[in-house]
């Protein structure tokens, strides 16, 4: 952005402000000069009286007070001031940092949509991990293959998973710090090229690249195997239903304000006959939401978990559920989120009737197996015992 002014650099006010406000580092480096990126962005901002930018070092240019040290002269319009190196930056300032580069244009050829990648990212930055003692699951996994790009992230009660069209290979963990601002950053941008490098720091590690025409972000790879994850995500369900998880956020909400703890209130869902209905365990409200339904179910799911896990879906989802005690799926267009229902006495009972009756069939199969086995081993037998009939001897013939 912007052009060369000796050994500074003139820009667009408003373009610097937009490249600022990309930043998610809280020092900037601009030349050799550190300055906190929050402070300047809001310096700039509150100029007035020019749309073009200017910033060179004082280079003497000052008076003897100013020019006595290291200083950035800023000139826009009939503003201009002098910033000292290690300006807006405090003992608690973040040791991240960014940095400005002067380019008259930079062209970026777009391989994914900016709105999309962003949206992605909010669907699985809020399952990741918070705790330090997981650092893997503190990831979120990209992983480029066969056409697709797929995000995941897990926190040991929840997995989600989107899947974006993409050309290219690679996978990296990507830390879900790393990662906080990139999607509002990225709904800025018109064009967003992602790729995959290699890791100056390791020589296996794979970083990911998200270019933009402003902006570029260089995310570090971290280490560890992130779990099979695929295999943690149901195939066969006994109950399907389909509703707007907006009505089913309002009842949510409404049920939240009854309940005695609002930090962890436990929901019922009883899911049949086209509607499902949302109810405190204590019954102390419900509320019925209109749904298409196929099969009957009733399950326990932890309030928040399942607020937020409408949120990521947003509009129309698809919930289903094999029973009230295995992981339930909610779809939304490439988007599965799974969730861990909480277990009540009605679902330990049917766990338990399931599980005897599988082994009762299991026991069944094989004892049916070994008859059959047996049964075989009878019909050889008696096969090997039988007795030959012999051949009866020719009488021999008289000659006359």
């Amino acid at each position: 952005m912007g052009k060369r002014s000796g050994d500074g650099f003139v820009a667009h006010k408003a373009t610097l402000v937009n490249a600022l406000s990309r930043g998610l580092a809280e020092r900037l480096m601009l030349m050799d000069f550190t300055i906190g990126r929050k402070g300047l962005l809001g310096y700039l901002k509150a100029l007035a009286g020019s749309n073009v930018v200017k910033l060179v070092p004082a280079n003497g240019s000052a008076s003897e007070t100013q020019a006595s040290a290291k200083r950035l002269k800023v000139t826009c319009g009939a503003n201009t001031s002098y910033l000292e190196d290690m300006a807006w930056v405090g003992d608690k300032t973040p040791m991240t940092i960014c940095d400005v580069r002067v380019s008259p244009k930079r062209i970026v050829k777009p391989n994914i949509g900016s709105v999309e990648l962003a949206e992605a990212l909010d669907r699985v930055l809020p399952f990741a991990a918070k705790e330090d003692n997981r650092p893997v699951l503190q990831c979120v996994l990209f992983t480029a293959k066969e056409g697709k790009l797929t995000l995941a992230s897990a926190d040991g009660f929840r997995l989600a998973v989107v899947t974006l069209d993409y050309e290219g290979e690679g996978q990296a963990l990507i830390n879900r710090d790393d990662l906080r601002g990139i999607a509002n950053a990225l709904r800025k941008a018109h064009r967003v090229n992602v790729s995959f490098e290699k890791s100056g720091d390791s020589l296996d590690g794979i970083d990911v690249v998200i270019d933009t025409e402003i902006a570029r972000y260089k995310l570090l790879s971290a280490d560890g195997n992130f779990p099979e994850y695929q295999k943690l995500i149901p195939t066969v369900f006994n109950t399907v239903t389909h509703f707007d998880t907006v009505e089913v956020r309002k009842a949510i909400a409404s049920l939240k304000v009854l309940s005695d703890n609002p930090k962890a209130y436990p929901i019922d869902l009883s899911i049949g006959n086209g509607k499902v209905v949302l109810s405190n365990p204590d019954d102390k409200g419900q509320a019925e939401i209109n749904a298409d339904t196929e099969g009957e179910v009733k399950v326990r799911l932890d309030g928040q978990y399942l607020s937020e896990a409408l949120r990521a879906c947003g509009g129309m989802a698809d919930f289903k559920l094999t029973n009230a005690y295995s992981p339930t799926l909610f779809t939304a267009d490439g988007y599965q989120l799974v969730v861990m229902p909480m277990m009540t006495t009605e679902a330990s009972e049917s766990q338990k009737r399931d599980k005897e009756q599988a082994q009762a069939e299991a026991t069944t199969t094989e004892q049916a197996e070994v008859v059959a086995e047996a049964e075989a081993v009878t019909e050889a037998n008696q096969q090997a015992e039988k007795p030959k009939r012999k051949r009866k001897a020719k009488e021999p013939v008289a000659v006359a």
